[in-house]
């Protein structure tokens, strides 16, 4: 008998399967029968007759909840980033993009004829931050009048100055009332846009790094790094990204703050269980769900949506609260699924009507009557009525609370949204708050022994663990925190950077043991602490904001960059002498002369600035921009060259900034519609200004060059290109 578990090499198996495959020639697989989102026939009478008899929607409505839901879904975006430059975005897009669509009307290929598009604030959303329109991303990307609307939404959105998500998406995050002193669990987090709205909400008292975190987690390692790219558009040191089965999530311990030498469990103040369910209320956004619904769909997934929002319901601190969402409509995925818990936890875990932060919502209470189905589409009202062979797939904990315990449960204070309510997506919404500990969570738990982690030894540094290879891809790079300000490249930058005493340099980490520290990441205390105390229990995949990257140049006294993801959590410590307060002429003249190889020279700036620039070390600083008028800041990372001074950001952020100052970007405006000869016409007409003012600094013999003091070319065009 062979070896259990031994590892397989997949390439030579895969070698195996072809000599197979040669030797024993099978029939070609069937042609590719899916089909383009427009040629599908959105019906489906199975879906139509399970929902009339589970009576999701009053038989007066049925109509309209039909017809919305053949129709594209509308275009949903919210404001993101600090509230000053959220404000000033939300003027230029009321200001410049809706009064342009306002009275513009567009063809509904649904209906065949034209519909007004105006924008429509979301009354529940915090801040006015979120909108919605009439319009498909179909509409908008097609249409060469809303080119420049198009344009917006992409530029902003890579930029993190906009997040386009569904309008009932941003619901759950609402309603779980995250603060910045929270410990918060996003236990299915991909593709992140809701993980996204808990990291803005955690931020939400500026110039303070909060208390608290989020930890975002995903049982798919390939969508995890979905998330990382979420968070690196947040700028956030306070998130983890974990890849872990969340119906097993393993439990975590924290410094007891009564007492640092122990450790006590890890309880989250806020978790958001945004479970995987059939998707079926996405059918405006997924059209291709018409062609595979089935019945079974919401059984099969009842088993595992029940385990992770139990494993939830564990994690949860007491008084702590927890939100159960799906974008299913299915009560098998929904109130069947609260009630089994709720029968399970008696009262120690209760449903809460938030239906009062949610002003403006139309909804429908939570249903107290269904009926599971089998895949034959006969309807059960009892156990007992199941025939034994689908006794397996109609299981007794989806059916119904009887009538007379109705009023142990409170069903009806879920939320039921449908599309045809207010032109969405449709979602369902539950809100727990935890009142004590559950039936089975032991006293001892609370006492768990200390597994303190210590801080890598010296032993420890000079051999460090190889990186093995193993199959599906390598293991994650290790997390290697500062021993503090003793560290071999802190000094240096401490002293550069003029960083004040109070600043924790032990928060910094980097992703390897040995060699050259290339990017230097920094992390809030609290989350230093869950990465100490559980790496070894938790398969923890990205944290931490990348804020110094190391930039060996001859003419820079410290061989570290300050990055712009990190500035807004490190520019707080850097002291005055690598900061530069720039007048806004300079600080659009540094961002529309963005050719690394030819940065603006020092003379083509004020005599502010020049003078304050003057005696300036070469190297990384901090531009900083307050508007006079109003209350918006710009922060951004700069470079003194020897004769220059530039910005030192990504081709996203500069279109940003050139926005919010009311600057000229028009050479990224590109109007797609139009013959690329006519662009480049216009692009070389428009350069001719700025060929001329720059051309003083490269005639000249000692010119600034790329080699003389400045990032070297291939480095920022790099970034300039992401």
């Amino acid at each position: 008998m062979g070896r259990r578990n031994r590892n397989v090499n997949k390439f030579a198996q895969r070698k195996r399967e072809r000599k197979e495959q040669a030797k024993n020639p099978q029939e070609k697989p069937a042609a590719d029968t899916r089909k383009h989102y427009e040629d599908i026939v959105r019906e489906n009478a199975a879906f139509e007759e399970y929902y009339k008899n589970q009576k999701v929607c009053p038989e007066e409505e049925w109509l309209d909840f039909m017809t919305s839901l053949k129709e594209n879904l509308p275009t949903a975006f919210r404001i993101t980033g600090s509230k000053c430059e959220a404000d000033a975005l939300l003027n230029i897009v009321k200001s410049e993009y809706f009064s342009d669509i306002l009275n513009m009307k567009i063809k509904n290929e649904d209906k065949e004829e034209e519909e007004e598009i105006k924008p429509i604030s979301l009354p529940w959303y915090p801040g006015g931050l979120a909108w919605q329109l009439r319009l498909s991303r179909t509409d908008i990307r097609r249409n060469e009048l809303l080119y420049k609307l198009h344009n917006f939404l992409v530029a902003e959105t890579a930029a993190g100055g906009v997040s386009r998500q569904e309008a009932v998406s941003m619901i759950p995050p609402v309603v779980l009332k995250v603060e910045p002193h929270h410990k918060v669990l996003d236990m299915c987090a991909a593709p992140g846009s809701k993980t996204a709205q808990l990291i803005e909400f955690l931020h939400a008292e500026e110039d303070k790094v909060p208390t608290g975190f989020v930890m975002a987690n995903d049982v798919d390692n390939s969508r995890c790094y979905m998330l990382v790219h979420q968070a690196k558009r947040l700028n956030s040191p306070c998130i983890l990204i974990t890849n872990h089965d969340s119906a097993v999530m393993p439990s975590l311990i924290t410094t007891d703050e009564k007492d640092p030498t122990v450790t006590k469990p890890l309880k989250f103040d806020r978790i958001l269980c945004d479970v995987p369910c059939s998707g079926d209320a996405t059918l405006r956004k997924n059209p291709d769900i018409w062609l595979k619904w089935s019945t079974g769909n919401g059984n099969n997934l009842h088993g595992i949506q029940y385990r992770i929002l139990r494993r939830g319901c564990e994690l949860l601190a007491v008084g702590g609260r927890l939100v159960y969402s799906t974008c299913s409509f299915n009560p098998i995925e929904n109130e069947a699924v609260i009630h089994r818990l709720l029968q399970e936890i008696g009262e120690s875990v209760k449903l809460v009507d938030v239906s009062d932060m949610l002003p403006g919502l139309k909804f429908h209470k939570g249903m107290t009557h269904w009926r599971p189905a089998s895949k034959d589409m006969v309807f059960y009202d009892k156990y007992e009525d199941v025939p034994e062979k689908w006794q397996t797939v109609v299981r007794p904990q989806m059916f119904p609370p009887k009538p007379e315990d109705l009023d142990k449960y409170n069903l009806e204070k879920c939320i039921r949204i449908l599309p045809h309510h207010q032109d969405t997506g449709g979602f369902f919404v539950a809100v727990f708050e935890k009142t004590s500990q559950l039936p089975w969570e032991k006293a001892e738990e609370q006492k768990m022994e200390t597994n303190e982690t210590a801080e890598v030894s010296k032993e420890e540094k000079k051999e460090p663990p190889k990186k093995k290879r193993r199959m599906g891809g390598y293991r994650e790079d290790p997390f290697v925190f500062f021993s503090g300000d003793t560290e071999d490249v802190f000094p240096s930058i401490k002293e550069y950077y003029d960083l004040k005493s109070d600043f924790d340099s032990t928060c910094l980490l980097t992703r390897c043991h040995v060699g050259k520290k290339k990017n230097i990441y920094l992390v809030s205390s609290v989350v230093k602490d869950v990465v100490q105390k559980n790496e070894n229990n938790i398969k923890i995949i990205n944290t931490g904001v990348k804020t110094f990257v190391r930039c060996d140049n001859k003419n820079m006294t410290c061989p570290f960059r300050l990055s712009q993801e990190g500035l807004p959590s490190i520019s707080q410590y850097i002291g005055p002498k690598r900061r530069v307060n720039i007048l806004k002429e300079d600080l659009i003249l540094v961002l529309q002369n963005d050719n690394p190889s030819n940065p603006p020279d020092i003379k083509l700036f004020s005599e502010h600035t020049q003078n304050l620039v003057k005696d300036f070390a070469t190297g990384s600083c901090i531009l900083e921009y307050q508007d006079t008028e109003s209350n918006l800041k710009l922060t951004l990372v700069g470079w003194r060259g020897v004769h220059s001074l530039r910005a030192y950001t990504a081709t996203p952020d500069t279109v940003h900034y050139l926005r919010l100052l009311g600057a000229d970007y028009s050479k990224y405006d590109v109007n797609k519609f139009k013959k690329a000869s006519d662009v480049s016409d216009e692009a070389d007409t428009n350069n001719v200004a700025e060929v001329s003012q720059c051309s003083t600094s490269e005639n000249e013999p000692n010119g600034d060059k790329e080699n003389n003091g400045d990032v070297s070319t291939n480095e920022t065009s790099n970034i300039n290109s992401t």
